[in-house]
């Protein structure tokens, strides 16, 4: 049947296509350890079910202001104010269903086609394919020194005529990497000096370890920030463990956000009033959930990095922030596609490739499972690579020998 180009050329997503992998494997029978998932095992804090509870038991759900109800952009008000110390009220914030229709929608709202999106390498596999199918024109940055983070001058060589934003993703998934205040501060000037959207995707903003502070972009502003060009993107999903809730938000200056309301207002019409009955709940609740997750995620991250210097030739940087790190397996396979194929089919361990986030021959791996299933997934990782580790292993209670090279 024939169908748009726009379609044809969107690219599929490489972590929910793993996702359904995984789930049909399992459903077979297979003893699958999923290292590829976005989504903490922590339960939703009592506080969003109670409120979800409350609101479903009263039979009174209906649709909302296309912007969200005024529960929770109130919510959002006080969050700002907590966490980055900003003043900004109704007219700033639009609510949507999930982060990534929030970012979705707002370059819907600022790129004509053939403008240009300047963002880090390695990035979120649908900062591209969003850009596409705004018209726009994707820019990723790497690194001149080949790692995770690229210095200011990269960024600024990377602008143009064309560029409409810059996007901003710090803690980095899929890296784990946290942006200095150099680099951050230093986009966030170059950005209103040249008249750009500086677009903070803060997702995991608050997911950050060893004492470190969560990053504040918004205090290196000299704009108003309800007048500036400066944009926070934000959402209930990974610090909450509320992905399936998907309720997301922007803060913005009024003239994008009524912008994203009219469109937001042609496709979706708004987003769910018992979903964000509970996301106002969560973020306006007892907080220690974060901190509990926070710290769990960091316990994690060091046995996954000290389970990872294991196999030889692995190159892993310990990650500062999220719940993934992208260890370098260049090493093994310069084709991180396929090696990420051969460890499911070998061993039985999902993984994303380096390549759907700009950096081929690595792998991400999440940590945000159980501790078991990160110790016994990097295990049989070495296991199907590493001719120094044993023969022998039990995936499930399977026993298996390497057979090959």
């Amino acid at each position: 049947m024939p169908i748009s180009r726009l379609a044809r050329d969107v690219g599929e997503s490489p972590t929910l296509k793993l996702n359904q992998r995984a789930g049909e494997l399992r459903a077979s029978g297979a003893a699958v350890i999923h290292l590829g998932a976005g989504e903490p095992k922590s339960k939703v804090p009592m506080e969003a079910i109670l409120a979800a509870s409350g609101l479903l038991g009263s039979g009174e759900i209906r649709y909302t202001a296309t912007d969200g109800t005024p529960g929770m952009k109130k919510a959002i008000i006080k969050y700002m104010a907590d966490n980055y110390r900003v003043e900004v009220g109704p007219k700033n914030v639009i609510v949507s269903a999930g982060a990534k229709q929030a970012l979705y929608t707002l370059l819907l709202a600022i790129v004509d086609p053939g403008d240009e999106v300047v963002f880090p390498a390695p990035y979120w596999v649908s900062y591209p394919e969003m850009i596409r199918l705004c018209g726009g024109i994707p820019r990723p940055v790497s690194a001149s020194d080949g790692g995770f983070v690229p210095s200011l001058a990269d960024v600024e060589s990377a602008l143009g005529p064309k560029t409409r934003a810059v996007i901003l993703n710090s803690p980095n998934n899929p890296s784990g990497a946290v942006y200095s205040d150099t680099l951050v501060s230093g986009v966030v000037e170059l950005c209103e000096r040249l008249g750009l959207y500086c677009v903070l995707d803060d997702i995991y903003h608050r997911l950050v370890f060893d004492g470190r502070d969560p990053p504040n972009a918004c205090r290196f502003a000299k704009q108003p920030f309800p007048a500036s060009r400066l944009v926070v993107i934000n959402g209930v999903s990974k610090l909450y463990a509320m992905t399936g809730f998907r309720i997301g938000w922007t803060v913005t200056n009024p003239e994008v956000q009524a912008a994203m309301d009219r469109i937001q207002a042609q496709t979706t019409s708004c987003p769910s009033a018992l979903l964000q009955e509970a996301a106002a709940a969560a973020i306006q609740g007892d907080q220690g959930c974060v901190d509990t997750l926070r710290l769990t995620l960091q316990n994690h991250r060091d046995v996954m990095c000290r389970e990872l210097a294991g196999i030889r030739g692995v190159r892993v940087q310990t990650p500062a922030g999220t719940f993934y790190c992208l260890p370098d397996f260049r090493a093994y396979s310069g084709d991180s596609d396929a090696l990420s194929r051969m460890l499911l089919d070998k061993a039985q361990v999902v993984t994303v490739p380096g390549r759907e986030f700009g950096m081929e021959g690595f792998l991400r791996l999440s940590f945000c499972g159980s501790l078991k299933d990160a110790v016994d997934g990097v295990a049989r990782i070495r296991w199907a690579l590493d001719p120094e580790s044993p023969r022998e292993i039990f995936i499930g209670d399977r026993r298996c020998v390497r057979d090959w090279t």
